[in-house]
């Protein structure tokens, strides 16, 4: 027994007691929630890496390192990394573009930012993020992880952006219903999302099989049982698979599109681990994140993902919840999870060869379809309609562009809605009714005056009498920008000095009346 004393003195944490048949049945719980964690993450690995079009070791790598690496380090104690849903769009992408050996600098780059931004105690900057940015990008991501999959339910090759995919798909129905084949395809997908949908539903199966295996499982034995002639997941071995970034490789951060590839999968992978970790600890009462400490450990999880030419990894909700709703008690759970993804990939890769691709599609477009808000949307719009302005612009300008640019244009009117939100102006006007007509009018500018409410601040400026002096007093603005400023100074100038003209033309064409008047009286006079 001395090993398993060993492990529950090294995670005896959050659950766990003083007398050892706490540490016990703490130890059971987090070996139970393990297995539950590894039997959810296998087809999600496998189905990830297939998506990003790039070997399905990859995908099962990346899940072995988000246990036995980041599982180990100080952080968040019970959520579960991995290769996400939420990543998949940006790796094919960059995989396309440049290539599946550059995959692994770009993972390693991001990693080592990670670090960094950890170690530089920027973590907790993230929950800065607007949220409405955030679930628009998800929301794109799984409007074009939607699309994609869709091709791959059938077999078909998807083109390459977000909009050939959304324009190619009444093409794609017009194949699939003359080939029997990719019938056949589809009919094996459409089957896995029904599982994936009903499965939970059926208490005593769920408890037993998490539904993504049984989902898949179901799939390939129909697929096997009745021979059909679908793609299956192509294997090649777990050493095969592993490309660690080469010279020619670290050259191409030379170039700006890879220095922005890299950007946005420290951006995306960061956000997304951070939000999960505020939403895993809502589910337990057992430590929160340490959300420096968290973005160091996903960092040192990406430098050696990326080391070893695997997929980039986040935190994922799915399985992060898969494991607190088992009972895991400490970060054992999801150390063992990584233990049980290694022991499969080296003994039985070939297992790997008869899983049909349409079924892990299947689970694809199931989870690209649980990144959109559907419910949020609406109650969203009714009580905070910039917000869903945002979320909507955001997902739709990744479906349009790209993952990065999308997000940034995101990040963009998140800050511009704030700017307007935040500027508000008020206008004081005294001396107008009462005052005589010769005195000036007081104008006292109040609140956060910007360039964003300078048209209303000079429409109501504009309304005020032409023929009075104006005073503007802006001692009460807490904030007012250069552009503002100066605008509001202009404008001042020019009022009094249109209203000093006309007061020197007024009095010269008085002086004029008495001068004739004089001249007039001394001619009568005379």
């Amino acid at each position: 027994m001395p090993l398993q004393k060993t492990l529950l003195n090294r995670f005896r944490g959050a659950g766990g007691a003083d007398g050892s048949s706490a540490r016990a049945g703490t130890f059971r719980a987090d070996f139970t929630a393990s297995l539950v964690v590894f039997l959810v993450a296998v087809p999600l690995c496998v189905g990830v890496a297939v998506a990003s079009g790039v070997p399905a070791e990859l995908g099962l790598i990346t899940g072995i390192v988000g246990g036995l690496v980041t599982g180990f380090l100080p952080g968040s104690s019970l959520q579960v990394s991995g290769p996400a849903a939420g990543l998949t769009v940006l790796v094919y992408e960059a995989v396309s573009e440049y290539g599946v050996a550059a995959l692994g600098v770009l993972v390693l780059m991001s990693g080592l930012l990670q670090l960094a931004m950890g170690v530089l105690r920027l973590g907790r900057w993230f929950r800065a993020i607007s949220v409405a940015v955030v679930q628009g990008m998800l929301a794109g991501i799984g409007l074009v992880l939607i699309a994609g999959q869709l091709y791959a339910l059938a077999d078909v090759k998807a083109p390459s952006s977000g909009l050939g995919k959304l324009g190619g798909l009444p093409g794609l129905i017009a194949d699939v219903a003359g080939s029997d084949t990719a019938m056949k395809a589809v009919a094996v997908g459409v089957g896995t999302i029904a599982v994936l949908v009903l499965w939970p539903r059926w208490k005593p199966g769920a408890r037993v099989l998490p539904a993504p295996l049984a989902a898949v499982a179901l799939a390939t034995l129909a697929t096997v049982g009745m021979d059909l002639p679908v793609a299956r997941v192509e294997v090649q071995g777990l050493l095969d698979a592993v490309q660690p970034p080469g010279g020619s490789e670290f050259a191409q951060l030379a170039e700006i599109g890879v220095i922005g590839t890299v950007l946005a999968f420290t951006l995306i992978a960061s956000a997304e681990s951070l939000f999960s970790a505020a939403a895993v600890d809502r589910l337990h009462d057992g430590p929160r994140t340490d959300y420096d400490k968290e973005l160091i450990a996903q960092g040192a999880g990406n430098a050696v993902c990326g080391a070893l030419g695997a997929l980039p990894m986040t935190a994922v909700i799915v399985r992060s919840a898969a494991n607190v709703q088992a009972g895991a008690k400490t970060k054992a759970s999801r150390v063992l999870h990584g233990v049980w993804l290694l022991v499969f990939a080296v003994l039985f890769p070939s297992a790997l060869g008869v899983i049909p691709v349409a079924a892990l599609a299947g689970v694809l477009v199931h989870a690209g379809w649980k990144l959109i808000p559907t419910k949020d949307l609406v109650p969203l719009w009714r009580t905070h309609r910039g917000e869903a302005v945002v979320l909507v612009v955001t997902s739709s300008a990744i479906v349009v562009t790209n993952m990065f640019e999308g997000v940034i244009i995101g990040l963009l009117m998140a800050v511009a809605k704030s700017a307007w939100e935040t500027s508000h102006v008020h206008v004081e006007v005294t001396g107008l009714q009462d005052a005589p007509e010769d005195r000036p009018v007081r104008v006292q500018v109040l609140g956060n005056a910007t360039f964003l409410r300078l048209p209303k601040l000079l429409d109501e400026l504009e309304a005020l009498p032409r023929e009075r002096e104006v005073r503007l007093d802006l001692s009460g603005l807490r904030h007012v920008d250069h552009a503002c400023e100066m605008a509001l100074a202009t404008w001042a100038e020019r009022h009094n000095a249109v209203i000093s003209r006309d007061s020197a033309a007024d009095a010269a064409d008085a002086a004029d009346a008495a001068d004739t008047a004089n001249t007039a009286d001394e001619r009568a006079l005379a």
